[in-house]
């Protein structure tokens, strides 16, 4: 299949790009480099552009003959949605729609969509199944329920072929160690932790040890990166014409903030000190995903289980690549 991966310098999108490659599918990237990084994939691969430029991302459809979008180019931090929800809404909404204009032009219907966890909101039980009623409570979890529920209008009225996957907390990287996150700035909890690990960081902040749970810290369900991008290839393979895929991926384990900085004392070696905070607002109790659904439409189930394991591979990053990608271009 010719596929185009938009948001393909990106983290998740990068590692996908790779797996792509391997499945002798014929991929190019399309990618701003806002987030991106060049050297997280071949440079015979990418085209550097913006969503919002209709003439540039219609050539690329055409020119290359796509027959499928992947669709991991958007802004993703809770927080900074509460503060900047116009740049959002913009990013998240208006290019996205803009994306799915040039794809109906170009008679392109095949797409693979990154949504997020943060769609349900305040989910009234655990684990979460995908029929959870979706009441997102910040602007992010609400342009992704928007491009949701777009997606699937598409299917019904232009016959677009589509799959909504619901990510939980993507973490780790690639097996080899030689692509990995590395974001600016950082927000998660993984590679934060193993900062103070390299000694780029004195401590490790814990926003919060007073939580209905065993610690008293949040609990979430970390999916390694890898098995995301297994996900995104199983889902291109199962799509079909008038029908939009909505999937949880996740383990269904969840770990607790101080399991995560345990994990990543015994993997690194080195003591992580702990600085115990506030909540914060916003932050829920507990977060895992209920997966069953992803095995019996995708066929697909996570390799990586355990939280030691998953983050084995980004200590082998981040100890191999301190400084990250270096690359700001």
């Amino acid at each position: 299949m010719r596929v185009l991966v938009v948001g393909g310098a990106g983290y998740i999108g990068s590692h996908t790009v790779r797996l792509l490659n391997q499945s002798e599918h014929q991929v190019w990237v399309y990618d701003n480099l806002s987030m991106g990084h060049r050297r997280s994939i071949k440079s015979d691969q990418l085209i550097v552009g913006e969503l919002t430029d209709r003439e540039r991302l219609e050539g690329v459809l055409l020119r290359n003959r796509i027959d499928a979008v992947l669709h991991f180019a958007s802004s993703t931090c809770v927080g900074e949605s509460v503060k900047e929800p116009a740049k959002y809404y913009f990013n998240n909404v208006i290019a996205t729609l803009g994306l799915l204009e040039s794809m109906r032009a170009c008679s392109v219907k095949k797409f693979v969509f990154s949504s997020t966890t943060s769609t349900y909101g305040q989910p009234d039980r655990i684990p979460i199944v995908e029929d959870t009623l979706q009441l997102p409570v910040n602007p992010y979890g609400f342009t992704k329920l928007v491009i949701e529920r777009a997606l699937k209008d598409y299917a019904h009225a232009y016959g677009f072929a589509g799959a909504a996957l619901r990510y939980f907390n993507a973490s780790g990287a690639s097996s080899d160690g030689t692509i990995g996150e590395d974001h600016e700035p950082e927000t998660h909890l993984i590679p934060l932790v193993l900062q103070v690990a390299l000694g780029h960081r004195e401590s490790i902040q814990v926003f919060g040890n007073d939580y209905p749970t065993a610690d008293g810290t949040c609990i979430r369900d970390y999916i390694h990166v890898e098995d995301l991008a297994s996900a995104h290839l199983a889902a291109l393979e199962k799509l079909e014409p008038g029908r939009v895929l909505e999937v949880n991926l996740g383990t269904g384990v969840g770990n607790s903030v101080l399991e995560v900085i345990e994990a990543c004392r015994k993997v690194s070696g080195h003591p992580i000190p702990v600085v115990m905070s506030p909540r914060r607002a916003g932050d829920l109790p507990e977060l895992v995903a209920e997966c069953s659904l992803a095995k019996a439409l995708l066929g697909w189930e996570p390799r990586y289980r355990r939280i030691e394991d998953i983050v084995q591979t980004a200590w082998n990053w981040h100890r191999s690549h301190p400084r990250g990608y270096d690359d700001r271009t």
